[in-house]
């Protein structure tokens, strides 16, 4: 998995990584803590608790792969941030098998509502896992994203398809289990006690840009991440993202 830091990666996290950090900024100067403690769900080789890591903070990743655990540990060794980085086996269904509740100042859990059974459950976990003030980090695939691409590709059918399954799928060679709209990952985070902070638009471009363009066309790339970035904070550019990200906030996060 590509760093955040890394410009052709960008295009993928850039905007989420942006948002984070500010909002991980927020946490330190309203805790007067520079080391948050951190749990990233399904984080994986840790694109971005590495990353996080290198800001100072302690981040906890529990992920159910461990091969996915062992690509974590080695990249942290490489970015010299171990000692900040603990990997631990587990899901968010079970997550207070292997974390502790009410134990973190932010969470995030990016790429873990599309897999889970409940992605209710997995939210509330999440916000269980929350200290008073905490912010939750929510990443999920975008249905409106989902179906430009398909149409754009000349597959019409399973672009109609995904517009009426439940579950945004276009069909069953879909990798992806589920899908969601910016209606329904919000009303998951409020459901959950929280408050919606912002919400941003992840690869609305970028996805569909070829990528010998970006790779080619001298400063293509920084003006697309640009366009990124403007096209993000948009409403009318929600509904066609790729992914979704939404900021959810405790009650004494929004109110500090």
């Amino acid at each position: 998995m590509s760093d955040p830091s890394r410009p052709r990666a960008s295009l993928r996290t850039a905007v989420v990584w942006d948002v984070l950090k500010d909002a991980l900024d927020r946490r330190v100067k309203a805790t007067g803590r520079e080391s948050l403690d951190v749990l990233d769900t399904g984080g994986g080789s840790g694109k971005f608790a590495v990353p996080a890591a290198r800001l100072g903070h302690r981040v906890t990743v529990v992920d159910p792969s461990p091969n996915a655990l062992f690509a974590l540990e080695r990249r942290a060794a490489e970015a010299d941030v171990a000692d900040r980085v603990q990997g631990v086996q587990g899901d968010a269904h079970g997550l207070f098998d292997v974390v502790e509740r009410g134990g973190y100042d932010a969470v995030l859990c990016h790429g873990v509502l599309e897999y889970v059974d409940d992605p209710a459950e997995g939210v509330a976990n999440a916000v269980a896992s929350l200290r008073p003030g905490g912010v939750l980090s929510l990443l999920a695939s975008g249905l409106g994203g989902a179906v430009l691409a398909r149409a754009l590709a000349g597959h019409f059918t399973e672009a109609r398809h995904a517009l009426g399954d439940p579950d945004g799928r276009w069909g069953e060679g879909d990798p992806v289990p589920r899908r969601f709209t910016t209606e329904q990952l919000t009303a998951l985070v409020e459901g959950a006690g929280l408050r919606v902070g912002a919400v941003h638009g992840v690869r609305v471009f970028a996805d569909l840009v070829p990528g010998v363009l970006v790779d080619t066309e001298p400063g293509a790339l920084d003006a697309l991440l640009k366009l990124e970035a403007v096209a993000a904070e948009l409403p009318a550019f929600h509904s066609v993202a790729t992914q979704l990200h939404v900021l959810g906030e405790t009650r004494e996060a929004a109110e500090a």
